[in-house]
């Protein structure tokens, strides 16, 4: 546990859902986790128990990556953690490929329908055509012009092409769009839909008052922070101050609400952690600026500044985004000056 973690309190302390497993942490609300492929191992998914139309059952809140053993995990978990109710809805809070994955099959193999902010589901469709945000030649292409020069390295990003493709084979055909401030009604309760920017298009996050739980998503993690990345298809954007702007709506919640996270361990400490991310990220941004004050900068030259650890590949793309996105916050408060050399490389300095 870090030293940010002990500000924090763990009402479940280290216990974690087994394999196959849930936990209840709240009435109806039931904890599980699926494995991925990467550094951060697994997802966070949620249960809760509902009735709609007259049918009890169950919403499913995320959904894993398409993988036949994450499949055979649900698969597990129907048999043996439903009580022999069926799956009446899937809520995506996002459209990164842990969280929408496997909703096509658990729409499919429920005939239930699938509730996400359309920004995201309209995204996840365009990925599917090959325009990934995770990698191809117009990613690499948009690394090269911040700085990547290692000839592997941007190989390495030309080929991962088909990188979402490989964990979302298909999302499904229709959707019912969730919007910033609604309530949906799941199992008896009102849960709020709070829209957050900056880690994704139109992230929804649901807050139930009645049951003091958030599912945060990724918007709201323990122990890590979460991505913000400026994309190849947004190469303007300015996603650090919408993400943090957005974290600070998080605050007119109640300070001892249990947090329900994509990542990491249930926690109570919500305003706790906004105001550690918010220092997180000013002190970033406070060495990118010292950085930038020494010489002009690409993001890759700033890599180093915001991440002491080495990246394999799959953390280099998050990596790169990452140390742009704090360029560009900088850039839009007028601190630093943007610039394109005649090697074609973007290179940032300090104001003043």
């Amino acid at each position: 546990m870090n030293e940010l973690e002990h500000e924090l309190h763990y009402p479940l302390g280290d216990k974690l859902p087994a394999p196959a497993t849930t936990i209840e942490l709240a009435p109806g609300v039931r904890w599980l986790r699926m494995p991925l492929p990467f550094a951060l191992d697994h997802i966070n998914l949620w249960l809760l128990r509902d009735r709609i139309d007259g049918r009890d059952g169950w919403t499913v809140v995320d959904c894993g990556v398409s993988r036949d053993e994450v499949q055979a995990l649900w698969e597990q978990i129907f048999e043996k953690e439903l009580q022999g109710l069926p799956i009446l809805r899937v809520i995506v809070t996002h459209m990164h490929p842990d969280h929408i994955g496997l909703a096509y099959w658990l729409t499919e193999r429920w005939q239930a329908p699938l509730q996400m902010t359309m920004t995201d589901y309209a995204i996840a469709q365009l990925n599917l055509t090959g325009s990934s945000m995770a990698g191809g030649d117009r990613v690499a292409d948009h690394f090269e012009r911040h700085g990547m020069a290692d000839a592997g390295a941007l190989e390495a990003v030309r080929s991962r092409g088909g990188y979402y493709q490989r964990m979302v084979p298909r999302v499904p055909p229709s959707f019912v769009r969730i919007l910033d401030g609604d309530t949906v009604r799941i199992g008896g309760h009102d849960w709020h839909v709070i829209v957050g920017y900056g880690h994704a298009p139109e992230h929804a996050s649901l807050h139930c008052p009645a049951l003091n739980v958030l599912i945060s998503g990724d918007m709201v993690l323990p122990r890590i922070s979460t991505n913000i990345a400026v994309h190849a298809n947004e190469p303007e954007g300015n996603p650090l101050q919408a993400y943090l702007d957005s974290l600070d709506r998080y605050r007119a919640l109640p300070a001892d609400t249990l947090v329900l996270p994509s990542h990491g361990r249930p926690f109570v400490g919500l305003h706790t952690r906004v105001d550690q991310q918010h220092g997180h990220h000013a002190g970033h941004l406070e060495r990118v600026l010292q950085a930038c004050g020494n010489g002009p900068q690409s993001a890759a030259d700033i890599i180093p500044v915001l991440f002491r650890r080495k990246l394999d590949a799959h953390q280099l793309t998050f990596a790169v985004g990452e140390a742009i996105a704090h360029l560009h916050m900088l850039y839009y408060q007028g601190r630093l000056a943007r610039r394109t050399g005649n090697d074609g490389v973007i290179r940032f300095a300090a104001v003043g």
